[in-house]
């Protein structure tokens, strides 16, 4: 894989940016090492080797054998963002994020897996999180083990910024709020989530954006500081708002699903360092929300 040294790196030795700006697996700097075809400007270098702006790297990714499990299956799934490193896709209401049992080939992996299948590309797929069966829009791909720990560390140190909408039942008041409720399993169904004061922390930040009274609802901007499981379903259903459509956690059939969309993402590529904003159009028909917005 071919790389155009960055301004942001001059004066960096090869190792420093593994080991201290990528902070890649040690397994994989190791492996880099042996191989010896790590290259600068098409020669072998030395790992002491500094960095210049305008230099071409070219480090080995040899992940195609990773992708083998990974069933492609024809499922039209949108491809939002796409390039050499990662892709962000639209996930359909109705589609678990990876198989949820042996033998089950209609999750988004799998539909990602022959879009890159089609396009001609040998390499890994790899989701950095995760959606919620019923639960649409964006999530992160990664098409490399050096991407995916680079982008599994900016998530766990909050770098992605994810942004749903929901609609709401009843008529939030307050222009704008947090929830701050641990989330622990509960104990008298299998998938269902409650607040719990033995939970996980879970940090939900809101704001309404518009109140639609007619209908008795609030539709809502979200963003979280942890990534629980049904964190957004069950902090608001324990406000005593339930998502519209949310059965499990006591809304309306309002919906055939509950009203949550993953709309947009952020985060720096971990690569290029660019600034990357990538919004995912709604799917659902008959519409969910466009009439709200």
């Amino acid at each position: 894989m071919l790389i155009n040294v960055l301004h942001n790196w001059n004066e960096l030795t090869l190792e420093q940016l593994f080991r201290e700006r990528w902070k890649a697996p040690k397994k994989l700097v190791h492996e880099w090492r042996m191989s010896k075809e790590v290259k600068l400007n098409g020669h072998p270098v030395t790992w002491s080797t500094i960095l210049q702006q305008g230099d071409m790297l070219s480090i080995p990714i040899m992940d195609t054998a990773e992708n083998a499990a990974v069933q492609a299956t024809n499922l039209e799934i949108p491809i939002l963002y796409e390039d050499d490193w990662l892709l962000v896709a639209n996930k359909p209401a109705g589609m678990d994020t990876h198989p949820s049992q042996p033998g089950d080939s209609h999750s988004l992996i799998n539909g990602v897996a022959y879009h890159l299948q089609q396009t001609g590309q040998l390499c890994m797929i790899k989701h950095i999180h995760r959606l919620d069966q019923d639960t649409t829009g964006a999530v992160l791909f990664a098409k490399n083990r050096l991407v995916g720990s680079m982008l599994d560390r900016m998530l766990e140190e909050r770098e992605i910024k994810r942004t749903y909408l929901a609609l709401v039942e009843g008529i939030l008041h307050t222009r704008e709020g947090e929830i701050k409720e641990k989330i622990g399993r509960d104990r008298h169904h299998a998938t269902r989530r409650r607040v719990s004061p033995t939970g996980q922390t879970a940090v939900t930040h809101y704001r309404v954006l518009n109140r639609d009274q007619k209908r008795n609802l609030t539709l809502i901007s979200c963003t979280l500081e942890s990534g629980r499981t049904h964190q957004i379903r069950v902090h608001f259903s324990h406000l005593h708002h339930p998502l519209a459509g949310d059965t499990l956690y006591g809304g309306k059939r309002i919906f055939t699903r509950q009203a949550l969309h993953a709309r947009k993402i952020e985060f720096t590529h971990p690569i290029s360092e660019e600034n990357m904003i990538i919004e995912a159009p709604f799917m659902d028909k008959p519409e969910i929300f466009d009439a709200n917005l």
